[in-house]
């Protein structure tokens, strides 16, 4: 049996699955990573001043644009196999929930920005650094989506009148607590846990895999390259995640 055999045998028993996703997925559906987004205007600046507290209150402006154009990138980008198939997965898993006795669980905890888990339709997800296409009150922490036709100029709370900035966690700033804290709650006791395009190097994200090992999980990392991840992994599936994903739903009744 191969080890991708093996591990959609794993997948499809498990009444408790947790997945994170990283870069890897999105890029497949044509969105860059930050730095590599950092072409021609963008390439002078180093990414803490485009992606830090204090660069947005030194020069707002300037801030806003490069998220605005980020947002335009994702708009015009797609959901590819990859995040179809996690919107897949989520359903069996939440169908079983009620044709079994015990109680399942799912949760896709996404490292990624660009909103396209949601346009996929996965709807139990956290997301861990934000969500460029909403913007957040600084002041009073209103979130609003933004639209397609969003300010050149940062936009004013509708509640409170205060600057809003991009809805996402800059450099020097903590994840969510909240989502954070329900991460943790899904990965410790997830029986299988997908790890999708992420270099596994970032943290305390990077650590939430090792919770499932830890209570004796098993976990499932899908990645063209190796990361630190690899060796400790149950599985290892050195592919796309276009291509692992649909071939681990195969065959599913």
């Amino acid at each position: 049996m191969t080890d991708l055999e093996h591990a959609r045998q794993c997948l499809q028993a498990a009444h408790h699955v947790a997945v994170m996703t990283g870069a890897g997925i999105s890029a497949e559906s044509g969105i860059p990573t930050f730095r590599a987004a950092q072409t021609g205007h963008w390439a002078r600046f180093k990414p803490e001043d485009l992606a830090s507290p204090q660069a947005y209150w030194r020069d707002p402006e300037t801030v806003w644009a490069w998220y605005a154009g980020r947002c335009r990138e994702v708009r015009a980008a797609a959901p590819n196999p990859g995040h179809l198939a996690l919107a897949a997965l989520e359903r069996r898993k939440r169908k079983a929930e009620t044709d079994d006795a015990e109680t399942g669980s799912f949760l896709l905890a996404t490292q990624n920005v660009d909103g396209l888990h949601q346009r996929a339709g996965s709807r139990r997800l956290v997301e861990l650094h934000g969500n460029l296409t909403r913007a957040r009150c600084e002041r009073c922490s209103v979130r609003q989506p933004l639209t397609e036709t969003e300010p050149f100029t940062p936009p004013h709370c509708p509640a409170c009148g205060a600057k809003m900035r991009p809805d996402v966690v800059w450099f020097g700033e903590n994840l969510p607590p909240l989502a954070l804290a329900q991460a943790e709650a899904a990965f410790a006791p997830a029986q299988v846990t997908l790890v999708i395009g992420t270099s596994s190097v970032v943290e305390p994200a990077a650590s939430l895999a090792l919770l499932t090992l830890d209570n004796g999980g098993t976990v499932i990392e899908i990645n063209p390259e190796p990361t630190p991840l690899t060796p400790l992994a149950s599985f290892s599936l050195p592919m796309s995640a276009s291509r692992a994903l649909p071939a681990l739903l195969e065959g599913w009744q």
